[in-house]
């Protein structure tokens, strides 16, 4: 049965790279997968023991609260202050959510009305466009690509791009979604850019919805900022992130929204029809994380510039250049030289079965990542060198013509599975 929500979907990228990869497995193949943004290394062990005793308290395992309970509430207030000077109300201010995804989702069924436009980078992280589309949700893509310098400040492109379609509309969009550092592509911005989103925002009454999972894994000295950094931003900006990169603790299922009080108490209000919150136990861990020793997350950090190193390097000598990302756990990659005509889903499923390396294909994030590909530093160093050689043998044999390209998955059956940061 086609069910109306589930219609407005579009078909799912990722599904014949996952269907591939699943049946490469199961034929007993090694495949390195650099596919998902799946954190590799296990969470860091005070925080372990700290969920540990907590669950051994009965009381800990009853309803916990749908926007947090109060310590992780006043914990997230406290990185606020430390990390950005930005001073947050735990009561009225923040909620803690299933995951930023959840969170994500969860505000775009409390604000939006059917026809609502969302203003959406493209390329992106899926949720940020589907999340809003599921609820009815016009969404109007801005194009969105890394400029010469990956490493320099960037974004400024979108957001000409996207004033621009503003001024040029009739209608007045309900909000945009920023996300930096970006999934996929890696971009950082700077407070000017900040600045100056919020202050076309502000005078147009657009809500800010910004992102920033990855906020904790950058390779500059200087740490990628805060919209809320900007003065009067909580005027129209909420901000989310996620425990599972800079604490590496993806199935945990943690993190938060800060900023903007209505927004907040939106999202509030419809978690409390819809869940009880995480189980308090996680919730309890999740505030040791925050308000613990923070060299674990500098280890995360140098785990991940480290193999970013490695695999720039590596894949450089296999004849694929790619750009050195500055921060995120991902690198963002122009189709190799020669490769290009294939595109990056055909690429994606011939180095699958050539090479025994899965990758994401950048259209799987929108229309603007057609001829890129996502690579995820899920590996350690010496896997990443290992998928290097078998990339390198598999560019050394040169492209196939397009109709050998196309018979490699011509059996394929397409998985339907959702997609990993």
């Amino acid at each position: 049965m086609d069910f109306h929500r589930i219609k407005l979907l579009p078909p799912y990228v990722f599904a014949e790279v996952n269907a591939m990869k699943a049946k490469a497995r199961a034929a007993g193949q090694d495949i390195i997968d650099l596919g998902m943004g799946n954190p590799d290394t296990g969470t860091p062990r005070h925080i372990v023991d700290k969920l540990v005793e907590t669950a051994q308290n009965p009381r800990n395992h009853r309803y916990s609260s749908s926007r947090g309970i109060t310590g992780l509430r006043r914990a997230i207030a406290a990185y606020y202050g430390r990390r950005f000077g930005v001073e947050i109300d735990p009561e009225t201010e923040t909620c803690v959510t299933i995951g930023s995804k959840e969170g994500l989702a969860s505000l775009a069924g409390a604000m939006t009305a059917p026809g609502d436009q969302i203003y959406v980078p493209d390329p992106s992280y899926p949720i940020h466009a589907h999340g809003f589309l599921i609820v009815g949700a016009e969404i109007v893509p801005v194009k969105q690509l890394p400029g010469a310098d990956p490493s320099a400040p960037s974004g400024y492109d979108f957001m000409q791009g996207f004033k621009r379609a503003v001024e040029a509309s009739s209608r007045k969009p309900l909000a945009v979604i920023l996300s930096y550092p970006s999934n996929p592509t890696a971009q950082i911005v700077d407070l000017d850019f900040y600045g100056e989103m919020v202050e076309f925002c502000r005078s147009r009454k657009i809500y800010i919805l910004s992102d920033i999972a990855y906020s904790e894994i950058y390779f500059n000295d200087t740490p990628p900022p805060s919209v809320l950094q900007i003065p009067r931003a909580k005027e129209i900006a909420v901000e989310f992130t996620s425990m599972s990169k800079t604490y590496s603790m993806p199935g945990w299922r943690i993190g938060f929204a800060t900023g903007n009080k209505q927004l907040v108490g939106a999202l509030t209000k419809i978690k409390s029809w819809l869940d009880y919150g995480a189980f308090t136990p996680i919730q309890v861990a999740a505030a040791a994380a925050l308000n613990g020793p923070q060299d674990c997350v500098a280890h995360i950090r140098d785990l991940y510039q480290k193999r970013r190193d490695v695999l720039v390097s590596s894949m450089a000598a296999a004849g694929w250049d790619i750009p050195s990302p500055p921060a995120s756990m991902f690198a963002w990659a122009p189709l190799p030289k020669g490769f290009e005509y294939l595109g990056a889903l055909e690429f994606s499923k011939l180095l699958l079965t050539h090479a025994e390396v899965a990758v994401s294909p950048g259209n799987a994030f929108g229309a603007n990542g057609e001829g890129f590909i996502r690579i995820a530093l899920v590996e350690n160093e010496q896997r990443i060198r290992q998928a290097a050689r078998s990339v390198k043998k598999f560019l050394g044999q040169g492209a196939p013509d397009a109709p050998a390209a196309r018979a490699t998955a011509s059996n394929v059956t397409p998985l339907k599975k959702a997609a990993g940061r």
